[in-house]
This record gives structure tokens, sequence and C-alpha cells, in this order.
């Protein structure tokens, strides 16, 4: 019971979290986002929902029932705690864990290069640095990972999960399978353990993040900026020359899109610029309107019992 209440519990943390996307304060930026785009839409004479028998306002708009109460958003509320149970129940004895990653890199590289003694630089500096360091290697190597996850035919039918969805909803970023998740602790314990590695060969043992309440700096200010629209129906485009650097919540949807032209584009989480190395970046101005979900692949991601087992029985016939 003890493990139910506790993780029950740290669910409901999350909205005072920062470090959680469902954090107050997320959520609150990405609502004032959107409302300033309803009444940008008025402004250029959108009438909200005219096809529909009842005109919505405003509340309509932010929160329409065929969005958050569709089938497809059902699952994904019930995602969120049945893969915070799994994570709580088998994580701690399998996933690699940061500081001996970052023990291990440290002394690598002080075997391949030789100790040195640390740069004597201002305390200011060595956290402009290391933060910068951390944001810049976990934004790449989610990216790597992501389109690892497309790419490669077996862990494509895993996160083919997150791709069923065929609405989107903030509570869409937790849409995932456990091998996914499992997958994403790995590379943070990687990728952070690596970077605290070097950087204590370079700068020595007191390394400190810059931070906004807890947040790295960097990731306080992509979540701000609306992050949590990536996964709605809202759509905001930061325009050609800013999203050639910073991906938007419209060019993610993009990557959400049903349309086969859109596929395999936008992989990015906070930076488009590995999007535009690896040449699948594209621009909100290049599209219309999108639809969500991977058509026919989908029907089978209907429920969270097939959601959990229909990755393992396609891999299954895909070995045969």
């Amino acid at each position: 019971m003890d493990f139910f209440s506790s993780n029950f519990k740290e669910l409901a943390l999350y909205i005072i979290d920062p470090n959680q996307r469902l954090f107050w304060g997320y959520l609150l930026s990405a609502l004032i986002f959107a409302t300033i785009v309803y009444f940008i839409n008025l402004k250029n004479g959108y009438k909200p929902d005219s096809t529909e028998e009842k005109p919505r306002g405003l509340i309509g708009f932010l929160f329409p029932r065929k969005v958050f109460l569709a089938r497809s958003a059902l699952n994904d509320y019930t995602l969120l705690i049945a893969n915070k149970l799994f994570k709580a129940a088998l994580f701690p004895f399998i996933v690699l864990t940061m500081v001996p990653v970052a023990l291990g890199s440290s002394s690598a590289i002080e075997w391949v290069f030789g100790p040195m003694t640390p740069f004597a630089w201002s305390s200011t500096s060595i956290m402009v640095i290391f933060t910068l360091m951390l944001f810049i290697f976990d934004d790449f190597t989610r990216f790597i990972l992501h389109y690892i996850l497309h790419k490669n035919s077996f862990l494509w039918e895993f996160h083919k999960v997150h791709h069923s969805a065929t609405v989107l909803t903030p509570f869409t970023v937790y849409r995932s399978h456990p091998v996914e998740n499992y997958l994403y602790a790995c590379r943070m314990a990687l990728t952070q353990g690596f970077v605290v590695g070097l950087c204590y060969y370079l700068f020595g043992p007191t390394l400190k993040m810059i931070d906004i309440i807890g947040a790295n700096i960097f990731v306080f200010a992509f979540n701000i900026m609306g992050s949590n629209l990536r996964h709605s129906h809202i759509w905001i485009s930061w325009g050609d020359k800013i999203e050639s650097v910073f991906l938007s919540p419209a060019q993610h949807q993009i990557h959400h899109s049903d349309n086969v032209k859109h596929f395999d584009k936008n992989f990015g989480t906070a930076l488009s610029i590995w999007d535009r190395l690896f040449n699948c970046n594209i621009l909100a101005s290049e599209v219309g309107t999108v639809s969500f979900g991977i058509g026919k692949e989908g029907e089978s991601h209907k429920s969270i019992i097939s959601i959990y087992t229909q990755p393992f029985i396609k891999i299954y016939k895909k070995l045969q």
C-alpha cells in the first residue's frame, strides 16, 4: 500500500516540481500563450467552431471536449499513472545512474590525457559553461535517441505508442512505452554523467548549475515558452528565422502529423539545429493544417493492454 500511496503522492507533486512538464508555471504559461492565440484569431476574423451546433468561446477553444475526452487522451491520462508505477517498480534495479558514469568518465579522460590542474576560472564562468554543456549535450542526445527510435524498425514499435495519439494534450508527453522510458532514462544518466565527469576533470569538484527554482535555466526557459503546447491543438509558430534555431510548438505538431510528407521530420526537443544538420527540419510556414496519428497502424494501440503488448507482438512477428 505504501508503494501506491507514495507514487500517487509523487504524481500529485508534479504540479510543484519545475523539473516536470506539468509544473504549474509551465501550464500557466501555455494557457497564456493559447489565450493570446485565441484573441489574435478573433481579431483576424476567426469564428470559433462555426461548424459546430454550439459555438465555443475561450474555454471551449482552450479545452475542447473532442480533444480532452477523446479515447486517445483518456489513454494518455492512464499511461501517466501506469508508467509511473512501472518506473518505480523496475527502474531502480536496471537503470544506469549518473554518479558511476561521472566517475568513470572523469577517470577515463584522465587516463587518456593524463592528470591536469583544473582551470582557475571564475565560479560564474564555470557555472555558465557547465549549465550550457548540460543543456546542449542533453538536447543533442535526445535528438539522437529520438532519431534512432524512428529509424530502427524494432525500436519504432515501442516509439509508435507515442505517435499513435490521435489528439494531443500536455499529457501526451507521458504517452510512451516503458521500454522507451528505460532507454531515455539510461540516456539521461549517460549524458549527465559524461558532462559532470568532463567538467570535474576540467574545473575540479566544485560544480554548480545555474538554475531557476531547481531547474536548469535553459530547460526552464524552454518550458516556460509554451513547451506544453507542443502536444496540443494550439498552433504556435515562432517564424522562420527563430525556427531555424529553436523548435516551435507547431513544428513538433508537424512531427506528429499523419501526412507521409511530414514523417521523420523535426526530431529535436528545444534546438532545431540538429534537424538542420541531419536534413530533417521543416518549418511551420511550409505546412498547412495537420491531423495526428499513424493511420491504420494505430488501430492496435487503442487500449492500455494493447499499447503495452503490441510492440512485443510486432517484434516477435518480425523475427519469424
